[in-house]
C-alpha cells in the first residue's frame, strides 16, 4: 500500500526522468517543495538511491514485454538438434498418465 510521500516521491522522479535529469534527493526534494508537498526529509533520497543505476525510461517502455523470457534460445536447436524438446514431451506425457487420488481412495466423497 502506497502512501501520499511514497506516490508524491515517484512522480517527482518521473518528471525528472522524463527531462532527463538525473534524479537526486535534492532534486525530488526541489520539485516537492514546488509542488506544495511535504514528505518526511528521508523519502526523497530513499527514492533517489533506489533508482540509482536505473535506466527508468527502458524500465518503463519494457514493462511486460517479456520478451527476453518467453522466447526461445536460438542456438539450442542448433546445437542439440530435437532431443530436448523430445525429452520434454515424454515428462510430460508421463505427467498425464499418472493417476490422480481421488476422494474414494480417501474413504469419503463429497456427498457422502
Amino acid at each position: 500500500m502506497s502512501t501520499k510521500a511514497e506516490l508524491a516521491c515517484v512522480y517527482a522522479a518521473l518528471v525528472l526522468v522524463d527531462d532527463d535529469i538525473a534524479v537526486t534527493g535534492e532534486k525530488i526534494s526541489t520539485i516537492l517543495k514546488a509542488a506544495n508537498v511535504e514528505v518526511e526529509p528521508y523519502w526523497p533520497g530513499l527514492f533517489a538511491k533506489a533508482l540509482e543505476g536505473i535506466n527508468v525510461k527502458d524500465l518503463i517502455t519494457n514493462i511486460g514485454s517479456g520478451v527476453g523470457a518467453a522466447a526461445p534460445a536460438g542456438g539450442a536447436a542448433a546445437a542439440g538438434g530435437d532431443a530436448a524438446p523430445a525429452e520434454a514431451k515424454k515428462e510430460e506425457k508421463k505427467k498425464e498418465e499418472e493417476p490422480e487420488e481421488s476422494d474414494d481412495d480417501m474413504g469419503f466423497g463429497l456427498f457422502d
